[in-house]
């Protein structure tokens, strides 16, 4: 059941140029599952519009969440300004993750790009069995790659080649002659157009987690969606809502180029 509640900042730092890592206290730590997110609230009034973060890490026993986000406007870089014990309006937990069950017992790729990345954190400590976490940094920044190393074997990617295999996660994956049987990616929308496109050809399930700029975060104003296979209940048409639907998707049944 989503909510609105006030939370209490317990830390914050900044990882990597302008990518911020900020744990909160919320009751929400104890619902959220991989791949969901939250909404966060500035407090400037003139930003009428929460921003929506993905969790990073959720630690039920101590009510807390993490999320990792990049400072790209006015909202997120008054969030980078808090402190330990500055209080946060928050909304959640939202939106679908992706499906534990179906991928128990299979061999995972775990793939992410730039601020796609923090959403792996959580999915790789709550997955059990073989997995391997492949993600793309634009330079040797590799923010949060120690955190996923305790979970899975890691490889990276950057478009510089200052670190790993230059280029994208499936450079990686083809230099290093990895295989799987189904994919979890979360990154910009070329990253996932190409995943897509590589599942289709290896006849891989994939899973996708799409980024959109979102307004009411919780369907009602259909200002984030995805064209789909199937005809979407709400609005009758071949629209699916991002925040509401996704924003984890079987890569087959959306329509993204």
């Amino acid at each position: 059941m989503k909510r609105k509640e006030e939370a209490r900042v317990l830390s914050q730092r900044e990882i990597a140029p302008q990518i911020f890592d900020m744990w909160i206290a919320t009751d929400l730590a104890r619902e959220a599952e991989p791949g969901q997110f939250i909404a966060v609230y500035p407090r400037d009034k003139s930003t009428l519009l929460p921003r929506p973060i993905s969790v990073c890490e959720a630690d039920r026993e101590r009510g807390a969440l993490r999320i990792v986000y990049r400072v790209a406007g006015q909202g997120t870089r008054e969030f980078s300004g808090l402190r330990e014990n500055d209080r946060i309006a928050v909304m959640g937990v939202l939106g679908n993750g992706y499906p534990l069950e179906k991928l128990r017992g299979k061999r995972v790729f775990l793939m992410g790009g730039g601020i796609g990345i923090p959403p792996l954190l959580e999915l790789a400590r709550r997955l059990e069995g073989e997995k391997r976490i492949i993600v793309g940094y634009r330079d040797g920044n590799l923010f949060l790659r120690e955190d996923l190393a305790a979970h899975g074997t890691v490889y990276v990617a950057t478009e510089d080649g200052s670190e790993g295999t230059r280029g994208n996660v499936l450079d990686a994956v083809a230099a290093n002659r990895l295989e799987a049987d189904v994919i979890c990616a979360c990154g910009p929308m070329p990253m996932l157009r190409a995943v897509k496109a590589y599942a289709a050809e290896k006849g891989m399930e994939a899973y996708i987690s799409l980024e959109e700029r979102m307004a009411c975060g919780v369907g009602a104003c259909l200002g984030c969606v995805v064209k789909t296979k199937e005809t979407d209940r709400h609005s009758h048409v071949n629209n699916a809502r991002i925040c509401t639907d996704g924003p984890v998707f079987e890569a087959k049944e959306v329509e993204i180029g």
